[in-house]
């Protein structure tokens, strides 16, 4: 069994070494809840793969939102070379959900921008799970939806070996039956081409191709190619092929499942009344005709209850299926993530249920579903809430919390200073001018979309090179934005509340926050300290709230910041 090795010459410093030793000493006492409390800039990350060290045992890190995901693949990923590490968050650059609104008589078809190299990603994180323990996954709450039956999955999944015998078009049917394409022009992941003997096949998990050479009925060789330059990387043995796709249906189950939407169709159409159940009865034939002929269908989630054997009701099967038993789990910025975890199913009840009820889905498609809290909650076996602002619900079930707050650097929390709204503007200028004489970065943080626009458009007339950040702007956009900010091809960062938790830039010495006294989630004592928190990896940072009245959630944020600076 490989071992996670991790490679780095960082040693613990600072509150590190304790945390580390406690945490995985609770982990080791079969503690089912602890809580890191660790400032900004402590290494809770570092501390975190350290855990993974000692206790040697496969991981899920949860983060609120991609950048912070990306960020924390990127950091795991440096930190274990030789282990795999894998990234699962939506692959959807833009979704539209398939909605209908009965007052204007409007059915909105689901409309997806899928992102290729994200589902790969998604595919190369479960073909690791099922094939050895030595793995990472850094995720977002997107593991809490519906994947499928990882048992299925494996199930599907097939072995092929140097000298094994095998006729050419029964290893053929066998990759179209777990969904991989035939396509002798272009080649991408999920697809195959076969000229003569020799088959090309890219995983849908993995970027190089194989090449399978057969001589009659026998497998010659199996050679890994580099994609572009078609360069042998490495010749095989073997080789282990997963499903293309993660919804894919094994025949036995396929006759099940069809047997089982036929029932759930004929016992739903005498509820409705005539258009909703001639639309309902067209619709589901037509799927049922797919994926007799194909195996596949779109919108084919909606039956999956059906096609996992499922009861009703019964939670979906996702990710953390996907771990063994003795998993560890780690909820980064637990404040955020935990909250955003609880609201998940409930955003998604009430579209679905309008969709049944006017005859566009069946009745089981409710059960294509993320995870209910409480279902969640039952994959909590062991795990760490990583947060410098813990909310009350993990210091409540934690059996132990653990503070990391002296930093590795030495550096304490940068001084903070509240000045008056009025001229905030043409006080900040000032601020950002001295601040790039220094040669460090700047980030500015407005409660609106709309401000942070035309505040980078304002600082840019006046000769200051700035961009935007907000929840508009994609994934792979959002990181490179950050990347260009470190790399001093602009300035200023200005932003909402996508310039808190988890985005660390060293070269940031000064942060402005604009409206610090409006009351609001974007203003309350954990918002302030994690923004605060931003500036606290560089030595001569600073940090200046603009604001007219003092507000208990500005005087608990400074007292909090405050007991840091003097531990």
């Amino acid at each position: 069994m490989t071992q996670f090795t991790l490679k780095t010459d960082l040693v613990p410093k600072g509150s590190q070494p304790e945390a580390i030793a406690s945490i995985a000493e609770g982990i080791q006492k079969n503690y089912s809840a602890q809580t890191l409390l660790g400032v900004t800039g402590s290494g809770k990350t570092f501390s975190m793969a350290q855990i993974i060290q000692q206790v040697q045992r496969p991981a899920i890190v949860i983060a609120h939102n991609k950048t912070l995901a990306a960020q924390l693949y990127s950091e795991f990923r440096e930190f274990f070379p030789d282990n795999r590490v894998e990234y699962f968050v939506s692959y959807y650059d833009y979704y539209q959900p398939e909605s209908y609104l009965p007052q204007r008589d409007l059915y909105i078809e689901k409309d997806a921008d899928i992102n290729p190299k994200l589902e790969q990603m998604r595919l190369a994180a479960t073909a690791s799970l099922s094939s050895r323990r030595d793995v990472i996954i850094v995720a977002s709450v997107s593991c809490i939806y519906n994947v499928g039956n990882p048992l299925d999955y494996q199930r599907l999944g097939f072995e092929i070996r140097v000298g094994q015998r095998l006729p050419r078009n029964a290893l053929l049917r066998r990759l179209l039956d777990i969904q991989y394409e035939r396509n002798d022009t272009e080649l991408i992941p999920g697809r195959f081409r076969v000229k003569g003997d020799t088959i090309d096949l890219i995983l849908g998990y993995y970027p190089n191709i194989y090449r399978i050479e057969m001589y009659g009925d026998k497998i010659e060789s199996i050679k890994e190619l580099q994609k572009n330059t078609g360069d042998v990387v490495d010749v095989l043995k073997y080789l282990f092929i997963f499903p293309a796709k993660h919804f894919v249906i094994p025949e036995s189950s396929q006759k099940r499942a069809i047997e089982g939407i036929k029932h759930e169709l004929e016992e739903r159409l005498p509820q409705l009344p005539f258009l909703e159940a001639h639309r309902l009865k067209q619709r589901t034939l037509y799927d049922l005709e797919m994926i007799q002929e194909t195996g596949f269908c779109k919108g084919i989630e909606n039956y999956s209850r059906h096609l996992d054997g499922r009861k009703p009701g019964e939670k979906p099967y996702c990710l953390l299926d996907y771990f063994p038993s003795d998993f560890l789990m780690f909820i980064d910025e637990s404040h955020r993530t935990i909250p955003q975890i609880h609201g998940m199913y409930h955003g998604e009840f009430s579209r679905k249920q309008t969709l049944i009820d006017y005859g566009f889905r069946l009745p089981s498609a409710m059960d294509n579903r993320p995870l209910m809290f409480q279902e969640f909650e039952r994959y909590m076996h062991t795990v760490v809430f990583v947060s410098a602002t813990p909310g009350a619900y993990e210091l409540g079930k934690s059996q132990q919390i653990v503070e990391q707050i002296i930093r590795p650097t030495g550096l304490v929390d940068p001084p903070v200073e509240v000045r008056k709204i009025e001229g905030q503007i043409s006080d900040l200028i000032r601020e950002i001018q001295m601040t790039i004489k220094r040669g460090d970065r700047i980030l500015v943080n407005t409660l609106t979309k709309k401000l942070a626009e035309e505040l980078s458009e304002y600082l840019a007339e006046k000769g200051i090179k700035t961009r935007y950040l907000h929840s508009e702007i994609d994934t792979l956009e959002r990181s490179e934005i950050i990347r260009e900010l470190r790399l001093r091809k602009f300035d200023v960062l200005v932003g909402i509340n996508l310039l808190r938790e988890g985005i660390d830039i060293p070269e940031v010495g000064f942060i402005g926050i604009l409206d610090a006294d409006k009351e609001g989630f974007l203003r309350d004592e954990r918002s302030l300290i994690q923004i605060i928190g931003r500036a606290a990896r560089n030595v001569n940072s600073k940090v200046v709230l603009y604001a007219d009245v003092l507000t208990d959630s500005i005087q608990r944020a400074l007292a909090e910041t405050h007991r840091w600076r003097n531990v």
